[in-house]
């Protein structure tokens, strides 16, 4: 993490392209420059030049371009060779310019080691660089405007503002401890209850949008369970638009998880069509059928399809998956085949749906039942893209305001106790921009990151 030697790596995805971007990232990078092509290259300005082998044969005609230090997204010198696309190409270029960096200590840079080094530099903070990741693997124009957001600063401008709230009434609070007998009346009149209730305020709004941001970010993991022939690949299909799935009469068709990722409403969702849950001495499918149990226990919400024919069996069944789902996973039940039914007989049983995954009847009310169980609010303006990681520093964070509210009302011989659940909230809040941060989860951060990033 803090290896202080010039690092190299292609910026640009792998494959064929009509252009390959190249960077390299160091302290003083006039040396490497003046090695790779003869001559000193002029500050933030495109260079047409060639780059030649040992032998003086050209590898290829490039744009060069110097970033000199501190005016670069590292903090660092930074030198960005814009080649044509070819993979080989680029593995040649790369290679020359390892040999030529050889004396200046060049490497091949590890996952993320540009956005760490701009961090650590202080060109950005860590929910800014989190934003670089989330904006490149982002599924929707609602996720890329939310993620853009929060790499122009909105989340941490958000954050560090609550921060300096919490500052001010720590001062406040603190100064006071020196003047016990005065401790009430000082406090009443800076109206320090008032200014805590406004920071718990902000708090439940910041969570709110942050619980909408990490929906937005990472999307629903949604299975589809039940019996094999009630439907499950079609309704797949008709949710994706397309036949993704293969759809017989033959029960037991569908013999592994078949994956596909759709949006609703802005929300990205991760769908996974299992086989058919029953008893089966067909090994493959009994291997299938463990792998649907598998993704039934990792679910965000679980689709419980039954269809209009179903008998008592599927209590059972159903009482079954619950007893596998994890921690604050849900099930929907949505009674399938509703073309099948006469108008007087369409009821469904309980609190389940029908639907027809053959007509569509039933599928917008489906969709909006998911979204309404997961809390998403719709698209709006200013959202932010947030992760577990922030939600769980925003949850402790409002934990430690409630505690320290309290303590407030108490008053005398709380004082105390107050200003420590006040740091601790803003130690919490810290963690989410980086300002108090473990050096081993920074490093997991930064590690899943590809390696021209």
């Amino acid at each position: 993490m803090t290896r202080k030697v010039p690092i190299i790596a292609v910026a640009t995805a792998p494959g064929k392209a009509g252009v390959g971007v190249i960077r390299i990232s160091g302290k003083n990078l006039s040396a490497m420059s003046s090695a790779l092509f003869q001559k000193t290259l002029s500050p933030r300005q495109a260079n047409l030049l060639t780059l030649c082998d040992e032998s003086g044969q050209a590898i290829d005609q490039l744009i060069a371009i110097h970033f000199v230090g501190p005016a670069s997204f590292t903090g660092e010198d930074v030198l960005e060779l814009q080649c044509h696309g070819g993979p080989q190409l680029l593995e040649l270029v790369m290679k020359r310019c390892l040999e030529l960096g050889k004396a200046e200590g060049l490497v091949i840079a590890e996952p993320g080691e540009f956005t760490l080094r701009a961090y650590l530099n202080n060109k950005i903070d860590l929910t800014q660089a989190e934003a670089i990741a989330d904006l490149i693997d982002a599924q929707s124009e609602a996720a890329v405007r939310g993620a853009a957001r929060s790499l122009q600063g909105a989340f941490s401008d958000d954050i560090n503002n609550l921060i300096e709230e919490i500052t001010q009434l720590r001062i406040l609070v603190e100064s006071t401890l020196d003047f016990p007998e005065e401790e009430i009346e000082f406090l009443e009149n800076a109206q320090a209850r008032q200014r805590l209730t406004a920071v718990k305020e902000k708090l439940k709004a910041l969570r709110a949008g942050a619980k909408q941001g990490k929906i937005l970010r990472d999307g629903i993991q949604l299975v589809l369970a039940g019996a094999p022939n009630v439907g499950k690949s079609s309704l797949l299909n008709r949710l994706a638009g397309e036949e993704v799935a293969i759809v017989t009469p033959i029960a037991g068709t569908t013999r592994d998880r078949v994956k596909e990722s759709i949006t609703i409403d802005g929300v990205p969702m991760h769908i996974i069509d299992t086989a058919g849950l029953r008893e089966t001495t067909d090994v493959v499918e009994a291997k299938g059928i463990e792998r649907s149990w598998d993704a039934i226990r990792l679910a965000d919400i679980v689709i419980f399809l039954t269809d209009a024919q179903s008998g008592a069996q599927q209590d059972d069944l159903k009482a079954q998956i619950l007893r596998e789902l994890p921690p604050k996973c849900a099930v929907l039940e949505f009674v399938n085949k509703a073309d099948l039914l006469q108008e007087s007989s369409k009821t469904a049983p309980s609190e389940a749906l029908l639907i027809s995954a053959k007509t569509g009847e039933g599928i917008e009310a489906l969709k909006q039942r998911i979204l309404e169980l997961v809390g998403w609010a719709g698209p709006q303006e200013g959202a932010i893209l947030a992760r577990r990681r922030h939600l769980d520093c925003i949850e402790r964070a409002a934990e430690h305001i409630e505690k320290s509210e309290e303590f407030a009302v108490n008053g005398n011989n709380s004082l105390e106790l107050f200003a420590e659940e006040l740091s601790l909230a803003q130690r919490h809040l810290g963690e989410i921009t980086g300002k108090l941060l473990p050096d081993d989860l920074l490093g997991k951060i930064f590690s899943q990151f590809c390696i021209g990033k």
